[in-house]
């Protein structure tokens, strides 16, 4: 009996081991496929015959047996940390860049869709937050992550693209005065400008979406809390024109895809493109739109088409770099 005891105590401590031992990685591995309609209500909106679907990644700290799945599964990837996350970033820090990031893609994806389908929007914007700051530039002494810059040298911006430009615009070793909110306490600091060794310009070090408040009419509800990052922002921006506009762009088709949002309407690459597929080809999707980033080498809708023939998925993938192409493709398409 003590034996036995003996040999079920070491089992336990070896699974407990297995399973909460962390490695200095994440796995990234195939998340879920999940129709927009039970996501995001414009009050008032039309009905679809099809579905529009957004697609994720599940990603967690590396276990052992977390580790050695990557080995046997092509769509388990290991990520070190330091690619994952920012230099010295918490995991509550974190989570907020990805609730920052959701929040800026529903945001962008309201302007765009409101803008396309002729409705009202009013958007007020409150200034830029800072979402992580670089420990190797001058600006680490002075601003931290959750800050609200709200002016630079006094001059307020109606976009992110204004902000950096104008600080763009300055030489390296130029002072710029940064007015910004941290605990509803405002302050004006001095930030040296410095130059960024990765696209060799000038910057103060910092990472960064738009602090805006988007009024719409109708409005529009999202229920997204367990969603994070900007990876949604295309899908969302195809979800809400479809409920603004009486004609149904999904004609019967079930409709997936990914892609960043920008205000203008252009759609940015996303990480897990591979693992995205996955999820879809399993839920049966039909049309997966993929960022198309111009055509480059190595681009998601390439990575995107080479899983999709390895998965002998029926699924057709279709290469996006605006909004409008994606509607350009689905106004082509005969109804199911």
């Amino acid at each position: 009996m003590k034996k036995r005891l003996t040999i079920i105590s070491a089992l336990f401590l070896t699974f407990l081991f297995l399973n909460f031992y962390t490695l200095p990685y994440y796995v990234m591995k195939p998340g879920m496929a999940e129709s927009l309609d039970g996501i995001i209500e414009v009050e008032g909106g039309y009905d679809e015959q099809g579905e529009l679907m957004l697609t994720t990644v599940r990603m967690g700290e590396a276990n052992i047996i977390s580790y050695l799945m990557t080995k046997i599964n092509k769509y388990y990837v290991l990520e070190p940390k330091e690619v994952i996350r920012m230099k010295n970033e918490t995991d509550e820090e974190y989570q907020v860049r990805q609730l920052y990031y959701m929040e800026d893609s529903q945001e962008n994806a309201l302007q765009v869709a409101f803008k396309k389908a002729g409705k009202d929007i009013n958007i007020k914007m409150n200034g830029i937050y800072v979402l992580s700051v670089r420990d190797d530039m001058p600006s680490s002494n002075v601003l931290r992550p959750g800050d609200r810059i709200i002016a630079i040298d006094e001059h307020t911006f109606d976009s992110s693209l204004e902000f950096t430009n104008y600080i763009q615009s300055k030489k390296v070793g130029d002072e710029i005065h940064v007015t910004f909110l941290r605990n509803n306490k405002k302050m004006t600091k001095k930030i040296a400008v410095d130059m960024i060794p990765e696209i060799n310009k000038p910057g103060i070090g910092i990472t960064l979406v738009e602090d805006k408040d988007v009024k719409t009419k109708p409005k529009v509800h999202f229920n997204s809390e367990k969603i994070g990052g900007p990876s949604a922002g295309l899908m969302f921006t195809l979800e809400i024109y479809n409920q603004l506009t009486e004609e149904d762009i999904t004609k019967g088709y079930k409709i997936a895809g990914t892609g960043t949002i920008s205000p203008d309407g252009t759609v940015g690459p996303i990480g897990g493109i591979e693992q995205k597929i996955v999820a879809a080809d399993r839920e049966g999707v039909e049309l997966f739109f993929a960022p198309n980033e111009q055509g480059k080498k190595g681009s998601n809708y390439k990575m995107a088409k080479k899983t999709a023939k390895e998965l002998k998925s029926n699924m057709k993938i279709i290469p996006i770099d605006s909004f409008d192409d994606a509607l350009k493709y689905l106004s082509s398409l005969e109804k199911e």
